[in-house]
């Protein structure tokens, strides 16, 4: 077959003008659906290497940008009522919120604000932050998969990810002692964002 070289160009000069004329998707923000509990925080960490503790933070907010063209333009941010400590016992909820641990009373919010977020599959992603607690702020890094998203029953549009990250206890001024089994704790989040 004998393509002529104008050819190619022409296709070429085509399908890029093509590309120019479709519409750019602008960035979106979704806030986070906390008011319908579809959104979650939760932690586990061993209980003197015995068994697994298993706890969640029942309120923050937050919300994230999503930028579908350029993933690496999006961003997240959340802000978290430590207070709010779940684990299903009182007394080892009033323990958790006193100074041996996240010490409420002078560091009432946690919060995670991300600074880069970096592409590693069709649906996965890691979100690199500055997540404070206890008056610390470290970076961590999230390791972040996409769940789905689409319209909803009532009219809106949502978008759904979930996350994993690990920290460690020590590097937030937490150092009560549950044995070397208990110094890192696995975090769990879930989030179903509205768009706004």
């Amino acid at each position: 077959m004998n393509v002529k070289p104008y050819a190619i160009v022409s296709a070429g000069l085509l399908a890029l003008l093509l590309a120019a004329s479709l519409p750019a998707r602008a960035a979106e923000t979704y806030v986070m659906d906390t008011k319908g509990s579809h959104a979650f925080i939760q932690f586990k960490i061993q209980h003197l290497g015995f068994s697994w503790l298993l706890g969640r933070f029942n309120d923050f907010e937050g919300q994230f940008v999503l930028d579908e063209d350029n993933p690496e333009h999006s961003s997240t941010k959340v802000t978290i009522d430590v207070a709010s400590v779940d684990s299903n016992h009182a007394e080892r909820d009033k323990h958790l919120r006193g100074k041996d641990f996240f010490q409420v009373d002078k560091f009432p919010e946690a919060s995670f604000v991300s600074t880069k977020i970096e592409k590693t599959g069709e649906e996965t992603a890691k979100i690199t932050g500055d997540f404070t607690l206890k008056g610390v702020t470290k970076p961590i890094t999230l390791d972040a998969k996409y769940v789905g998203g689409g319209k909803d029953p009532w009219g809106g549009f949502r978008q759904g990810f979930e996350a994993t990250t690990q920290i460690r206890l020590k590097d937030f001024n937490i150092d009560y002692n549950l044995g070397p089994a208990a110094e890192v704790a696995d975090i769990y989040i879930s989030v179903e964002g509205i768009r706004q």
